[in-house]
């Protein structure tokens, strides 16, 4: 048995290896950081899109920790920083949907007590 000779490259294990590459990038790709806290908002009909500039937000995750402006934060430091902040200026709450109820509560009671009055809660639609 005499093999046969090929005057030409055969490319498709070369775009075999390509197509795994590229696959390992587009799916590695989603896991950059944005320097965003993920949550899962609650939805809401009457949600409105706001302008959002250097405004306070407070972040408060699934399994209830807290952040103001991405930095890891206690209910206590959240207060002292709270009460160091201008009453006027405007304060956006992202709260998960998964969060206890009763921290929400907290955070939202702290600025009321404050005579805080620019609160958004931030939703999805």
């Amino acid at each position: 048995m005499k093999l046969q000779k090929f005057n030409s490259i055969n490319v498709i294990p070369f775009i075999d290896v390509l197509l795994v590459l590229l696959a390992i990038v587009l799916l590695t790709s989603t896991f950059i950081a944005k320097g965003d806290i993920p949550v899962s908002l609650a939805s809401a009909q009457s949600a409105q899109t706001l302008k959002q500039t250097q405004e306070t937000t407070i972040v408060i995750k699934e399994d209830n920790t807290m952040y103001l402006n991405a930095m890891h934060i206690s209910l206590e430091a959240l207060e002292v920083k709270i009460k160091a902040l201008d009453r006027v200026s405007h304060i956006y709450i992202k709260c998960d949907k998964k969060a206890e109820f009763e921290s929400f509560v907290k955070v939202l009671d702290m600025l009321k007590t404050n005579e805080f009055e620019n609160i958004s809660i931030i939703t999805k639609k």
